[in-house]
């Protein structure tokens, strides 16, 4: 009896799972048996997989050719350190995000179509957009170095690759050199109108502080400080003629106070009474002497034969008095005082002087006045002349900022027509792809094998793995836990021995099959490559 056809025993049945007692020594000869069985099946599978993976390949499976070029950007040669400070270079800082802006635009794209052919069938415009779109995601723009930039393109068709590809940095390089001068023309343009605007704004600040100067005539530049100097000035003789005045004026009353003591006519006294004023002066000198000496002492005899004189000479005078003739004067001589005559001038010299002064004071004053008037003038038009001159000033120096700018920009205008600024050129150029990239039929091809091969035992472990039948002598002794007497091989009868053999044959002769398809298919690879 076989082991597979063992028929199960009256009051027994097999447990739901006798498979989860099989040992790894016991399925790797169950997995023997079993391929061997069923060796027409699983190579039926093997074949049918690797045969349908062969197909796919070659007729599902797309082929990219990749073509890439490396372009170039140089910033720095002998004209920048020579302008340096004069002309402006255009600069790239993301020169990745530049060359996607640049090539991803709508020109480009459609210059693109048209190179690759896909305008030859005349497709509408939704065709059109949605082969940019396809076109952009095939596009990709690196920047493996600060000064380089890398654009690759793949596709399905090797010369049309290398033909997009080579159009693309042709455009980029195009376009980036085109918008370079158009950026500087547009600037320099810009520039040019701004310098025109503030010229006219120049002009018409410079008019009307012009006007406003000439209408007003203290608006003149430092009258303020003129006028400051010019008042202080005045203030200081104001003051100084004030003083002067007061002393005039205190002076003038020094000399009326003389004047009002002081008699304008000097009477001289008659002899009578300057010999009787003599005499009093001799009696008291008398006196003093007659304290201290005698009668007889020479200085008071001296000075009584000198009072005995002046008595004689009064009575002479008195004598003489008596027989002049009726009305004459009574004085010897009268004449004008002169102190009186010399304060009298002086006073009408102070007064003249008082006149004067005060007259001088009062036209300080005045221009005084007046300064002060002209200062507040002055005070009142500076805010509308520091108004205007403000935006005179700040006209002119924009005026001559943008000046310098615009020759800056005249130069780096220059310098991007001639294309000296920033130049690009293709450091690397792109190639006709030979071979096709990622996934190639080889790869698919050989997946392809190991997955037909890797299905039909994966098929033949899961059928001994979880068929409930029993399979093993060992697995029946240990699920009845009975000893197990003998075992009975099976036997092949000559009808068997020629099924096996048409077995093998037929098994050997899909292999085959296989084997020569997948050669046929990659001689025929080699040679369209």
């Amino acid at each position: 009896m076989s082991q597979s056809n063992l028929p199960a025993r009256r009051g027994y049945s097999a447990p739901a799972a006798p498979s989860a007692a099989l040992s790894p020594n016991d399925l790797v000869p169950i997995l023997i048996r079993e391929a061997r069985r069923h060796r027409v099946a699983l190579v039926g599978i093997f074949a049918a997989v690797a045969l349908l993976t062969l197909v796919v390949g070659l007729l599902v499976l797309p082929k990219n050719y990749t073509a890439s070029t490396t372009i170039l950007a140089q910033e720095s040669d002998i004209i920048q350190p020579l302008l340096e400070g004069r002309a402006v270079a255009t600069g790239v800082v993301d020169r990745a995000g530049i060359a996607r802006q640049v090539i991803y635009s709508r020109r480009v794209l459609e210059d693109a179509l048209k190179t690759g052919g896909w305008l030859d069938d005349k497709p509408s415009a939704v065709e059109q957009d949605r082969l940019m779109e396809q076109i952009k995601g095939r596009i990709a723009i690196t920047s493996p170095r600060p000064n380089l930039i890398q654009i690759t393109y793949r596709d399905s068709d090797a010369k049309r690759t290398y033909q997009v590809t080579e159009r693309l940095s042709e455009m980029f390089i195009k376009e980036s050199l085109a918008a370079k001068e158009r950026e500087s023309r547009e600037a320099y343009e810009f520039i040019d109108k701004q310098v025109q605007d503030y010229h006219a704004k120049l002009l018409e600040a410079e008019e009307r502080l012009r006007q406003y100067r000439s209408d007003n005539t203290d608006a003149q530049p430092g009258s303020a400080t003129d006028a400051n100097t010019r008042i202080s000035s005045l203030r200081t003789t104001v003051e100084q003629t004030r003083m002067a005045l007061l002393e005039q004026r205190s002076r003038e009353n020094a000399i009326a106070s003389q004047l009002s003591g002081e008699s304008a006519v000097t009477a001289v006294q008659t002899r009578e009474s300057l010999y009787r004023a003599q005499l009093l002066e001799l009696q008291g000198q008398l006196d003093r002497l007659l304290l201290n000496y005698t009668e007889q002492h020479p200085d008071v005899v001296r000075v009584r034969h000198q009072m005995a004189d002046l008595q004689q000479a009064m009575a002479n005078e008195q004598t003489r008095r008596a027989s002049a003739p009726q009305g004459a004067s009574p004085f010897d001589e009268a004449q004008m005082n002169p102190l009186y005559q010399e304060l009298r001038s002086q006073q009408a010299q102070t007064r003249r002087e008082v006149a004067a002064t005060a007259s001088r004071m009062a036209i300080a004053e005045s221009m005084l006045n007046e300064e002060l008037n002209r200062s507040r003038r002055i005070a009142d038009s500076e805010s509308a002349l520091a108004e205007l001159t403000r935006d005179y000033e700040v006209n002119r120096d924009i005026y001559q900022d943008l000046l310098r700018r615009r020759e800056n920009a005249r130069v780096s205008m220059q310098l991007d027509r001639e294309e000296r600024g920033l130049t690009l050129r293709v450091q690397d150029p792109a190639t006709m792809p030979l071979r096709p990239t990622g996934l190639r039929f080889m790869h698919f091809a050989i997946g392809g094998l190991l997955m037909a091969v890797g299905i039909p035992l994966g098929l033949l472990f899961l059928r001994a793995r979880f068929d409930p039948r029993i399979r093993s002598a060992q697995q029946l002794q240990r699920i009845t836990e009975r000893p197990l007497l003998t075992v009975v091989p099976t036997y092949h009868s000559p009808r068997d021995r020629r099924q096996e053999l048409s077995r093998n044959a037929m098994s050997f002769g899909i292999l085959t099959l296989v084997i020569l398809a997948y050669g046929l298919a990659f001689g025929l690879k080699q040679l369209a490559a």
